[in-house]
């Protein structure tokens, strides 16, 4: 199998964390390919995406997109991309799915920056039910199956599909209970410091996505290459 996974920017893009993630941890080959991010509409990325939008897996003449999709696609050709124990299996898929389909305050509200911290602007209702409905499913997962990912001892894709949110939970100072012991493992995963280390290193901003930032609260810090 040649894998290409098309990503975009380090800093900004969360749905490309996800299978870039999930392929890293389990030793899944790829050619990593990365296309920066050019507006909101991103015209040039049509060439390679039905959706315009990444992240994108291209496995000889076949294209498949989403995240969600690229999870699917590999777990009918490789071992570990869910639990292989059956209740872990089920609630790591159930919880994946939440995440993927849900959530839209969080997204809204705490847009992915890996290299700032922010000081937020007041919470919405909808927000601080959308971090508790995720401080429960993670305290959950880490009660249920033992940890130190969220369906048990080892990575699977429920990880990668909240790994974002462990950005998200640095950066704003987010209180996530028990969770933050989830955060603090999750991101000291060596793929995730690789992501982390390419993030910092990015000189380039996008208008739109630091506009997004601006709006959600204050910046204390900026470890971004200038």
């Amino acid at each position: 199998m040649a894998y290409t996974l098309i990503t975009a920017n380090r800093n900004y893009s969360s749905w490309s964390l996800r299978p870039w993630l999930l392929m890293k941890a389990l030793g899944i080959a790829f050619t990593d390919r990365l296309e920066e991010f050019k507006g909101p509409s991103n015209p040039g990325f049509r060439s390679f995406s039905p959706t315009a939008q990444v992240p994108v897996l291209i496995d000889g003449n076949r294209t498949i997109y989403d995240s969600m999709g690229i999870a699917l696609y590999l777990a009918d050709r490789h071992d570990g991309i869910w639990p292989a124990d059956s209740e872990a299996r089920t609630w790591a898929q159930c919880a994946a799915s939440e995440m993927h389909s849900g959530f839209s305050a969080l997204r809204n509200d705490c847009t992915m920056n890996v290299g700032v911290r922010i000081r937020p602007k007041p919470m919405s209702d909808a927000l601080k039910a959308n971090i508790t409905r995720i401080t429960q499913l993670w305290e959950e997962g880490l009660a249920r199956f033992g940890g130190p990912y969220l369906a048990g001892a080892e990575f699977s894709a429920v990880d990668a599909f909240f790994a974002p949110i462990a950005w998200r939970v640095r950066t704003y100072g987010l209180d996530v209970g028990k969770g933050q012991i989830w955060v603090d493992h999750i991101i000291a995963h060596p793929a995730m410091q690789q992501w982390e280390n390419e993030a910092l290193k990015e000189s380039w901003r996008e208008i739109g996505h630091e506009e997004e930032l601006a709006a959600c609260g204050d910046i204390i810090a900026d470890y971004r290459n200038s």
